[in-house]
């Protein structure tokens, strides 16, 4: 009885979750308590969404044709910090995995580290895989994030060869109520 209880329940999670981080059509996204819509002025769409654990969130970024064009799965930790993504194109091929550094006495975000996933770069001693590009990010007097330092770790390549944007939340879109929510 117990172990049918178990199976059912971790069913109904399962359930959750792919309701949740299924396919979503961007003309008719809204916000939820776990969905985030963001329309940007040029016909693009990015939508954030989040599992009931708070242990994943999702962007998809999708063109002004609809047409899905990046898709980045965070893992979070209980405070709502990315510990690590992944990024896909369009096509959900996965590009890019990244990994985020903090500082233990202020929490700040310090470093991100971004890996290709297609291939894996060894250190010269073959032990340790090494990121294609770093960001290091520092901060004023005010605690305000100055814009981050960009290191790219492949000789002949640009920044903007090696995805220049990071992939850092600037903020976490959940932490903003949504647009159809009451006032608490």
């Amino acid at each position: 009885m117990k172990q049918c209880v178990l199976a059912i329940l971790s069913a109904l999670c399962l359930s959750v979750q792919a309701q949740v981080m299924g396919d979503i059509d961007p003309t008719k996204a809204m916000d939820t308590q776990y969905v985030r819509v963001m329309r940007n002025q040029d016909g693009s769409t990015a939508i954030f969404r989040r599992t009931p654990s708070n242990e994943v969130l999702e962007k998809r970024t999708f063109n002004a044709s609809s047409v899905l064009t990046m898709l980045t799965v965070y893992r979070m930790d209980r405070s709502g910090n990315p510990l690590g993504c992944k990024i896909y194109d369009g096509l959900k091929q996965e590009l890019f995995k990244a990994r985020y550094g903090y500082d233990k006495d202020t929490g700040r975000l310090v470093e991100e580290q971004m890996f290709d996933a297609r291939v894996k770069r060894l250190d010269p001693t073959g032990k340790y895989e090494m990121p294609v590009r770093r960001f290091l990010y520092t901060y004023d007097a005010n605690g305000k994030q100055n814009k981050p330092i960009s290191i790219v770790l492949r000789p002949g390549k640009t920044a903007e060869e090696m995805y220049a944007r990071p992939s850092a939340l600037e903020s976490n879109p959940f932490d903003v109520p949504a647009k159809d929510a009451a006032p608490k």
